[in-house]
């Protein structure tokens, strides 16, 4: 049974009254309201790169108008110009091609995820669109320093659910079909010849296969497959294309990377840890020799492999406190771009100089953070009801005992993925307006080992749930968070685990806030992405067959147990988004209301699965902050006047 706490609205008058304040005279406590602007808004730069022959220094940052644009400067220069021209939405993510000068981006429109490729050269300061196709969407598969006037790109022009694989040659931009995708292919892997060798594909029972090939010239040879609860992907090719590089579950129970040999079918283990996944891989740019690995525990823990990178490590750890990646690094690998994470302020990216192991700060993504009175994130773990140890971390507001305060329960989306600790600036918000902050790893979540993975299977609305409401009544018993006041928040899968919480456990929360969350099940894999058809199989696996499970669905729909409602519920969306429909809002939205329960509904008109563009993102956050201040007590900064947001409230 769950855990049942009455609401603050039906406690006596005068305890009531005594509570308010309390609660008010513990936020005059409280360190400055931080700006949302300040959390919210653009950074000032972020996402620096280095092109592949070292001669320019690459970064995302805000121009007049303040859309994020690729800014590129010559090295030992002050030289910065913009060199993207995106109108409205800003750019997220970029790559330097080997070809001198030039790099290429993704952009969707308003939020559709129906993603171009494009490329900006640095001297005409022309931007093309290599993939000028109406409704597809490109994925980027490989470049290589040997071919710099080449990449290959999945598209999607033939069949929506499927992306062949195209060589487009950047000198005139034209397109050629170099392998057709079967319709299962979910990952193609190119060898240092750029010639696609490997392919992982999904089958059936919701599992994988791997495919390899010698050369282009001969057959596709099944060489492993993995069951549908098993994880499994390819890294890349050794450089003499003899050994493929994967990560894998299969006979462990924490995925591991391995090497495989194409002739032989031999495998071998490169790097493992028995409870935690492979995270990240460090690839040397030329020799293509897996040099590091990471696993992330509580946080980022590096394994070195290769002996030559130990001294920079050692000289990288020093410089800056937190966890640190290594973000770029030349061809001639003499220059390392680091970036440090903390929980406390912005990241920090410096350049290291490997010959003599010097690091000089490059800049910060938030300056304004600096001097701030930001919170910690710490790190804990407690029991399930049934024996799981759930991780997460928890963020209180600073200045303040962190005792009987107002909580927000803030649950990742995915949900195979997981929170991390580093700098969070929901937690960060949340925290400064005086709640405490829980963030849960339930079952399910990635990073654990595939045992506490596939606990999560079927378990949506069960145990993974579960989970939140015991992650409620350990930070309740530790005397940090009051009972009456805990609210449940977040965006995708976090959406739908608060439609949950209000619904399924409608006395545990005193409100809800979902993003773009999913209503009804049955719905939500009735309107998948076209191109992710070949991963149905695996979400029937994890969480219920549309075909064969509708009533079994149905029942872990929130939409169908609006009755049940009692606290009030915030719901924001966007009407472009592929993943999670306009309609799974605005069919629960409906319905609450033909019931008479309390919902607040804002739509984004041009954002998609989440809030890219900044004015939005002050706009929805704003909201929420007086919504959670209403039914929680936290503290509010006004909304003031915010230009250029699309949000309609309904």
């Amino acid at each position: 049974m769950y855990k049942k706490y009455p609401f603050f609205a039906v406690i006596p008058l005068a305890i009531a009254s005594t509570a308010v304040t309390s609660i008010s005279q513990c936020l005059a406590k409280l360190p400055p309201l931080i700006p949302r602007e300040t959390l919210f808004g653009n950074p000032e730069r972020t996402n620096p790169q280095l092109s592949p022959d070292g001669k320019y220094l690459s970064y995302i940052a805000p121009n007049k108008n303040n859309v994020l644009q690729v800014w590129v400067r010559t090295v030992g220069k002050k030289d910065d110009q913009i060199l993207t021209t995106d109108k409205k939405r800003g750019i997220r993510s970029y790559f330097w091609t080997y070809n001198s000068g030039e790099l290429v981006y993704l952009q969707d429109a308003d939020g559709d995820e129906k993603f171009h490729l494009y490329v900006a050269n640095i001297k005409s300061k022309q931007v093309r669109d290599l993939t000028p196709f109406k409704g597809v969407n490109a994925e980027l598969i490989a470049a290589d320093r040997k071919f710099p006037n080449e990449i290959l790109v999945g598209l999607n022009i033939k069949d929506p659910r499927k992306h062949d694989a195209y060589r487009i040659n950047l000198s005139t931009d034209k397109s050629t079909l170099e392998m057709v995708n079967p319709g299962t292919v979910e990952q193609t892997v190119a060898d240092p010849q750029m010639k696609i060798r490997a392919v992982i594909a999904t089958i059936a029972n919701g599992g994988k296969t791997l495919s390899v090939r010698e050369t282009v010239n001969q057959p596709w040879k099944t060489v492993r497959s993995w069951g549908p609860d098993d994880e499994g992907s390819a890294v890349n090719f050794s450089d003499d294309g003899k050994t493929l590089y994967i990560e894998s579950s299969d006979h462990a129970n924490a995925t591991r990377l391995l090497s495989l040999n194409i002739a032989t079918g031999k495998e071998s283990v490169v790097a493992q840890d028995q409870q935690y996944d492979i995270g990240g891989v460090l690839v040397h740019p030329l020799t293509r020799k897996i040099q590091a690995v990471s696993f992330y525990k509580d946080k980022l823990a590096w394994q070195i492999l290769d002996k030559s990178i130990a001294p920079d490590f050692q000289a990288i750890a020093k410089v800056h406190r937190g966890e640190f990646r290594i973000v770029a690094r030349d061809l001639a690998d003499k220059t390392w771009l680091v970036g440090y994470n903390t929980d406390d302020g912005p990241v920090y990216y410096y350049v290291y100089d490997r010959a003599s192991k010097k690091s000089q700060l490059l800049f910060n993504s938030r300056p304004k953070l600096e001097n701030l009175s930001l919170a910690k994130k710490q790190p804990i773990s407690y029991k399930s009801r049934d024996g799981l140890t759930i991780h997460g971390y928890l963020t209180t507001p600073v200045g303040i005992p962190s005792q009987n305060l107002p909580a927000v329960i803030l649950v990742h989306g995915g949900p195979w993925s997981r929170d991390t600790w580093g700098y969070d600036p929901l937690a960060q918000w949340l925290a400064n307006r005086g709640y405490a902050v829980l963030q849960v790893n339930f079952r399910g979540s990635t990073g654990y080992g595939k045992q506490f993975l596939n606990a999560g299977n079927r378990e949506w609305a069960g145990k993974m749930h579960n989970d939140l409401i015991d992650g409620v009544n350990w930070i309740v018993q530790q005397g940090i968070a009051n009972p009456k006041k805990v609210a449940i928040m977040g965006g995708s899968y976090g959406g739908y685990a608060t439609l949950v919480g209000v619904t399924f456990t409608p006395d545990v929360f005193a409100a809800g806030v979902s993003i773009v969350g999913p209503s009804n099940l049955l719905t939500l894999f009735s309107s998948i992405p076209p191109y992710w058809e070949s991963e149905r199989a695996r979400f029937y696996h994890r969480v219920g067959n549309l075909e064969k499970e509708a009533d079994f669905l149905k029942s872990r729909s929130p939409l169908f147990f609006v009755d049940r409602i009692k606290a009030p519920l915030l719901i924001g969306q966007g009407a472009n988004d592929p993943r999670v429909k306009q309609a799974e809002s605005e069919q629960i939205v409906t319905a609450m209301r033909q019931a008479n329960k309390p919902v607040e509904y804002i739509l984004y008109t041009d954002e998609g699965h989440g809030f890219a563009r900044p004015a939005n993102r002050l706009h929805f956050y704003a909201k929420a902050e007086e919504f959670l201040g209403k039914y929680l007590g936290g503290r509010v900064e006004p909304i003031g006047n915010i230009q250029g947001h699309s949000g309609v409230i309904k």
